[in-house]
C-alpha cells in the first residue's frame, strides 16, 4: 500500500500534466491573421513584363480567364467603371492601366477638338499619358445629367383665415450633354426619376424638352487662372421665338469628377423670324457674339435673370432613382449642391 506522502506526488504531477496540455492547447489554437507574419506577398507583374520566371496566378478567376478575354472587357467598360475595377486587385490595377483604354474615351470625350488637335494637347500638356488627360483635363460628362434644383417662396390666397399662407415652390432645371456638341434642357416641376425618362431626342412637346448647342471654351481672366466656360444656347418657337443663352463654368469636387457646374448668366431674349428659322444647330452661332442687354424683337425683351443661379449637380443615369434631389421639399428642407 502506498503511503500519503507517494500519493500527494502522484496528484501533483498528474495535475502538473493538465496544466501543461491546456497551456499547449492554448498556444497551438490557430490564428488566421498570425500567419500574415513573416510571409513575403509578392505582387503581381504587369501586363506585358520582361520576367521570365513563370507565375501561376493562385486566382480562380484569372486561371479561367485569360488575359485576352479580360482586355475585351474592359474595352468595353465606362472610364467611371474602369476606375472601380482598378480597385479589385494588382493585375486588374495594372491591366487597366493600358493607355489604350484612356486614349479610346479622351477621344470620344473631345471629338468635337478632332483626332490631330487631340494630341497635341496630349503631349504639350499631359506628358503624353492619356489616363492623366481624362482626370486633369475639363469635360462636359454624358452618361447622366445635370440638375439645378429651385426654390422661392410664393404667397396664396387667404381663405377663411386671417393670414395668408406661404408657399414653397421648387422647381428644377435639366441638362444633359452629348459628345456631338448637342444637349437638352428642360425645366420642371418633375423629380429627376420622371425626367430621366424624357432627355432624349426622340421626346415630343408634350415633354417640353427642347435642344441646343453648346461649346466648351478655355476663358482666361485675372490672375492668369483658367476656367472652363459653357457657352450653350435653346431657341423656344413660337409665336414669340425667344433665345436662352447660357453660360456655365465647369468643376468638380474630386479629380475628373467634373460633377458641379456653376451658372455665370442666363439671359432670354428675343429673334426675328429670319434667325428663328435657322436650323437648331446653328442657333448658338447666331447669338454667339450678342450683348447681354440686345435683342432682335421688341416685342420680346432683353432679361438677364438673377434667381435661380444655383449650381448645377451632376447625376448619373444608375443613381436617378436613388438621388436625394427625388426627396420632397418638407424632407429636404435645406439642401447645398456645390
Amino acid at each position: 500500500m502506498a503511503s500519503g506522502s507517494d500519493f500527494a506526488l502522484a496528484v501533483s504531477s498528474e495535475l502538473e500534466s493538465v496544466l501543461r496540455l491546456e497551456t499547449v492547447n492554448y498556444f497551438v489554437t490557430r490564428r488566421p491573421w498570425l500567419d500574415l507574419y513573416g510571409v513575403n506577398v509578392r505582387p503581381v507583374a504587369p501586363v506585358g513584363s520582361a520576367s521570365r520566371r513563370p507565375y501561376v496566378d493562385p486566382a480562380l478567376i484569372h486561371r479561367s480567364l485569360p488575359d485576352e478575354l479580360l482586355f475585351e472587357v474592359f474595352a468595353r467598360m465606362t472610364p467611371y467603371d474602369l476606375g472601380r475595377a482598378s480597385c479589385v486587385c494588382r493585375k486588374w490595377k495594372y491591366t487597366i492601366r493600358n493607355p489604350v483604354f484612356w486614349r479610346n474615351a479622351c477621344l470620344k470625350a473631345w471629338q468635337l477638338s478632332g483626332i490631330v488637335e487631340n494630341y497635341k494637347i496630349l503631349q504639350s500638356k499631359y506628358d503624353g499619358s492619356w489616363r492623366k488627360m481624362w482626370l486633369s483635363r475639363p469635360r462636359l460628362r454624358t452618361d447622366g445629367l445635370y440638375v439645378s434644383r429651385n426654390t422661392y417662396i410664393r404667397a396664396g390666397v387667404a381663405e377663411w383665415k386671417i393670414t395668408n399662407p406661404v408657399h414653397v415652390v421648387c422647381y428644377f432645371r435639366y441638362l444633359r450633354f452629348f459628345p456631338s456638341g448637342r444637349f437638352l434642357y428642360k425645366n420642371s416641376s418633375q423629380k429627376v426619376k420622371d425626367v430621366a425618362k424624357c432627355m432624349n431626342f426622340r421626346s415630343s412637346k408634350a415633354d417640353c424638352v427642347f435642344g441646343g448647342h453648346y461649346t466648351l471654351s478655355d476663358d482666361k481672366v485675372v490672375l492668369f487662372l483658367s476656367n472652363y466656360v459653357v457657352e450653350a444656347a435653346v431657341l423656344y418657337p413660337g409665336m414669340r421665338p425667344t433665345v436662352l443663352r447660357i453660360r456655365l463654368r465647369i468643376r468638380g469636387t474630386t479629380s475628373g469628377a467634373n460633377n458641379r457646374m456653376d451658372l455665370i448668366s442666363l439671359v432670354t431674349s428675343g429673334v426675328n423670324s429670319s434667325e428663328a428659322s435657322a436650323p437648331e444647330e446653328d442657333i448658338l452661332g447666331v447669338v454667339e457674339g450678342w450683348q447681354d442687354d440686345e435683342t432682335h424683337n421688341p416685342d420680346v425683351p432683353a432679361v438677364s435673370h438673377k434667381r435661380g443661379m444655383t449650381p448645377f449637380v451632376f447625376v448619373p443615369f444608375e443613381e436617378v432613382e436613388t438621388s436625394v434631389l427625388n426627396l420632397p421639399v418638407e424632407k429636404m428642407d435645406y439642401f447645398v449642391p456645390g
